[in-house]
């Protein structure tokens, strides 16, 4: 055993700053699970001046990260910077440098693990990154780990707070996504920039991870299909509530014989499901093994003291192998090749909502346009507006995707329609 294990932190922001607030209030506590002392030997960010919400030694504090990776004292590099680059730099010298890693960066594992994980294998040191998908929520260390004996057949969730805060504020306020999107900033659940929350790349980099786990094959993260949530309206919330769904940005895989869909998009989601429920900043995995069946993961996704919770359990995982003389034990899993498959073996229902002309042989036009595709229709609502035009809900059977985008191509052409206003995929 080790007396001391020192630690040393890149990015002293929201993650970094829930990192160190627990390092130090349960240093005791850790330590006796440990059986070693953790220390805080060095915190590296551009700005230290700025206060934050603990309290630190100045002493500490560098604007330098080679402060960090070339002490040769330093035993543990917890990365919460974010980013590619220099992210992935860092990450990359400490291993060479004998040091273990902990990171919270989506992104990196995302587009670098397959380069990352055979270097830390090959020297035998730990990286984890448990912290990188569902903040708080034990998810990345259960799939490898508590479900190994099982085959994941499919992963689906709600794994972005932001998106799932602007849902919810959109249906219980009957506002706008603009108007949501302006409270999520004010709270501070949105960035300034929310194009990686909102436009579905954070959840995409999410799902590609845990796939890459769950099936045993690198998924790219490039091939993942992706949709925000820029384009629904309240009205679209409002029909999914009438027709007994909920909506939610959906991150989705599934293994099939023939390779593995990874998708992330808006979906009705029937109320009779548990990610139905899921409301405001909380985030929800649910998992389905050949063994096990169905679990769910559920808990807070995002902010500093979850997402350092879940980097601090690295860390003590990272520190008891230490003790143990079993850093390197669990290696990268990716060693199966499967094929990505595309959106065009997706089948699933569909909402669709169209504004058209509001008089006769209009619903027929568009229901045989449907059926000239194999499209099946399950139920249709018509609202009248303004204008002589007429608010038409259609909910279809389930369909092929192809079929799907060949029938409303198709509509969109016909005379008497003005505007396909929405098409939602409904995931069951």
């Amino acid at each position: 055993m080790k007396e001391v294990i020192n630690v040393g932190i890149i990015g002293f922001g929201t993650v970094g700053v829930g990192t160190v607030k627990l390092l130090s209030e349960n240093a005791d506590s850790i330590a006796r699970k440990v059986g070693s002392r953790l220390v805080i030997k060095r915190i590296a960010d551009l700005d230290i001046t700025t206060p934050r919400s603990v309290s630190m030694d100045p002493s500490l504090l560098t604007t330098n990260a080679d402060d960090i990776l070339n002490d040769p004292e330093i035993d543990i590099v917890v990365e919460v910077i974010g980013g590619v680059s220099p992210a992935g730099d860092y990450i990359k010298r400490a291993l060479e440098f004998g040091k273990h890693v902990v990171t919270a960066n989506k992104e990196l594992i995302a587009k670098e693990g397959a380069n990352l994980f055979p270097l830390a294998s090959q020297l035998k040191r730990d990286l984890m990154f448990e912290a990188s998908v569902g903040g708080g929520i034990p998810i990345i260390r259960p799939l490898k780990t508590c479900l190994a004996g099982n085959e994941i057949l499919e992963i689906k969730g709600i794994v972005n707070g932001t998106t799932n805060y602007i849902l919810t504020r959109m249906k219980d306020e009957g506002i706008s996504f603009v108007e949501a999107l302006r409270q999520a900033q004010e709270k501070g659940y949105a960035e300034a920039d929310p194009t990686s929350d909102v436009d579905g790349h954070d959840a995409a980099y999410k799902i590609a991870i845990l796939a890459s786990i769950a099936f045993t094959s690198r998924a790219d993260v490039t091939a993942v299909y992706r949709e925000g949530i820029r384009e629904i309206t309240a009205d679209d919330l409002n029909y999914a509530d009438q027709l007994g769904f909920a909506v939610k940005l959906l991150a989705i895989a599934k293994k099939f014989s023939d390779g593995m869909s990874v998708r992330v998009h808006p979906a009705f989601v029937p109320k009779t499901h548990p990610l139905a429920h899921v409301h405001g900043v909380y985030n929800a995995i649910f998992v389905r093994g050949s063994a096990v069946g169905e679990v769910m993961f559920f808990g807070r996704g995002a902010g500093s003291e979850a997402a350092g919770s879940a980097v601090v359990g690295d860390i003590i995982d990272i520190a008891r192998n230490i003790n143990m003389g079993a850093t390197g034990r669990v290696p990268c899993t990716c060693f199966d090749q499967l094929p990505m498959l595309g959106m065009e073996s997706v089948s699933c229902r569909n909402y669709v909502r169209i504004i058209a002309e509001d008089k006769p042989r209009v619903l027929a036009a568009i229901a045989a346009e449907f059926a000239n595709y194999d499209v099946s229709i399950e139920s249709v609502l018509q609202h009248v507006l303004p204008d002589s035009c007429a608010e038409i809900v259609w909910l279809t059977h389930e369909a092929p995707e192809p079929s799907m985008r060949a029938a409303l191509d198709a509509i969109g052409h016909l005379p008497v329609v003005k505007q396909i206003g929405s098409r939602i995929r409904v995931e069951d």
